[in-house]
């Protein structure tokens, strides 16, 4: 009990070389109700300190006797107060002979936070103690919630700059952790009823919940969500929330911090663990709102690019011949590949087409620039426009000339690419017009392989287009026509990456199929753009 009868947790160590004074100082806190460690001198204080941090059982306040025979109490107290985390323990110095108003500065510049004059009486003695212990701690509650507020905000960067909803649930999910100090998971449940969930990375990958859980989880959220808006914190007891999402195997209730978006066709859910684990307590717990509130911000474009995306894989998918669709070509034969970007990419607008014409077959492979929905739809356009103008006209240049006329008039702001290919299976007479485009490779039987000398203006500028670039394959010729997401590399100069598709082009094995399929297993792993590669050799 203290001098007014309540009882305290309070642990004092008394620092004082005069064994019957620091007798006495003990005696009269036990009686007050504190907990007493002692030591005589600074250097069995630094010790026992030392010991109870590897403990993690510090004492609450230090009073300590300026006059000690090794140092003094304010040398004392400078070291412990730069020792790693002992700068928060609140130091009270004492002393029975009287001192000078600088000794008392002295004290406080070392870091103390009261100076006492003893004896004195056990009320005094009490209230210092109190007022040390309670500004220590009211100081380190600011100083944790700094820190918090600093991992909430480090949080929310990571989030804003996810590319991709798993990659904002993982940030998520870690920055929950680190809020609270205890595992968490994250739940992004998109309007298509994809989930994408993360756990902490103090929550082993292993051993997570079945698809049976999430197909639970997804149907906890959607139902708790109906007709809610802004954040909501509930608890979910055991039974209802599937076990191993925080621990493997184990069952914990879940403190959800849920919040819908798009009109509550999606939601964002930050679960912590509250059963034999640490509870939240409510400053986190608004931190964790707040984290909420963030994630659902950054998650609705996500989302909503996820759902462009699909919608611009599904145009080009089905406006892009799969070769097994290919049109009938014969004198030719022509294989073709499409590779979309890496889901964390936008689409591209990148386009192949084998046209029969009265002339010929007119190949092409092309690339709108930029890469958004727009971008696919304007390359739906291109590659339409130009299955209709090749009915009555077959010469590229012209086709070009048409092509870029069309993307001005109604497409004013977009700019494209295309290499226009027009072959006789008969003779093997080629006529190529590239508009901006990376020339077409001709690789040799030899295993040489050469650029054609075939260039002109990007479609969109208005420019006049060249005549065709006329050469004759060889029946052991191939012809290779790619876009530039197959070599294109941030950092690197592109007629380096040419040089180097040029070499693996001649290296490949004989085949259309064998060249395509070396070229994308050398340069078209992880790329951040669509890849088109169109191939033709005679028949």
């Amino acid at each position: 009990m203290d001098v007014n009868g309540k009882r305290t947790d309070t642990t004092v160590l008394v620092v004082d070389d005069v064994a019957a004074s620091r007798y006495a100082m003990g005696a009269m806190l036990r009686r007050a109700g504190y907990q007493v460690v002692a030591a005589g001198s600074g250097h069995d204080a630094l010790v026992e300190l030392d010991v109870r941090l590897r403990k993690g059982t510090l004492p609450d306040v230090a009073l300590i006797d300026v006059h000690l025979p090794d140092m003094s109490g304010f040398e004392l107290c400078r070291r412990l107060k730069d020792r790693p985390h002992m700068g928060g323990l609140p130091v009270v110095h004492f002393s029975a002979a009287a001192v000078a108003p600088g000794d008392r500065s002295q004290g406080l510049d070392a870091g103390g936070e009261a100076y006492l004059t003893v004896p004195a009486e056990p009320e005094e003695i009490d209230a210092v103690i109190r007022a040390a212990v309670r500004a220590a701690r009211l100081r380190a509650d600011d100083q944790a919630l700094a820190r918090r507020l600093a991992r909430l905000a480090e949080t929310i960067v990571a989030i804003q700059t996810a590319r991709s909803p798993q990659e904002l649930a993982d940030a998520a999910a870690e920055g929950a952790a680190r809020l609270t100090g205890g595992p968490a998971a994250v739940f992004v449940l998109g309007p298509d009823d994809q989930l994408y969930r993360a756990t902490s990375r103090d929550r082993t990958s292993l051993a997570l919940p079945d698809e049976g859980a999430h197909r639970t989880v997804a149907a906890l959220l959607r139902r708790l969500v109906r007709g809610q808006a802004g954040v909501q914190i509930t608890t979910v007891p055991a039974p209802l929330w599937p076990a191993g999402f925080f621990r493997p195997g184990v069952q914990h209730d879940a403190r959800l911090a849920l919040i819908p978006i798009q009109d509550g066709r999606a939601s964002v859910c930050l679960a912590t663990p509250t059963r034999g684990l640490r509870r939240v307590n409510p400053e986190d717990e608004a931190l964790v709102a707040r984290l909420a509130e963030a994630t659902a911000l950054a998650a609705e474009p996500l989302l909503m690019y996820q759902v462009e995306r699909h919608v611009a894989l599904t145009l080009q998918h089905s406006f892009l011949p799969q070769p097994h669709r290919l049109p009938e070509l014969p004198g030719l034969d022509v294989v073709v590949r499409y590779v979309p970007a890496s889901h964390e990419t936008e689409i591209g607008g990148d386009f192949y087409a084998a046209l029969r014409t009265g002339d010929g077959v007119l190949a092409a492979v092309g690339d709108v620039v930029g890469h958004s929905l727009e971008a696919a739809t304007v390359m739906v356009e291109i590659r339409h426009a130009l299955r209709a103008y090749c009915v009555d006209e077959s010469d590229p240049a012209v086709l070009a000339e048409r092509l870029d006329r069309m993307l001005r008039r109604y497409h004013p702001d977009v700019t494209a690419t295309v290499c226009l290919a027009l072959t006789d299976p008969a003779t093997g007479r080629t006529r190529i017009a590239n508009a901006g485009h990376i020339p077409p490779l001709i690789i040799r039987d030899t295993g040489s392989a050469d650029y054609v000398k075939a260039a002109g203006p990007l479609l969109g500028v208005g420019l006049p287009h060249p005549p065709p670039t006329e050469l004759f394959l060889e029946p052991t010729d191939r012809l290779l026509m790619v876009t530039d997401g197959l070599i294109e590399t941030r950092g690197t100069d592109l007629s380096v990456s040419m040089e180097q598709l040029r070499a693996a082009a001649a290296g490949s094995l004989p085949g259309l199929d064998a060249l395509c399929d070396t070229l994308l297993d050398h340069f078209g792993r992880d790329r951040e753009d669509d890849i088109a590669l169109l191939a033709l050799r005679l028949g």
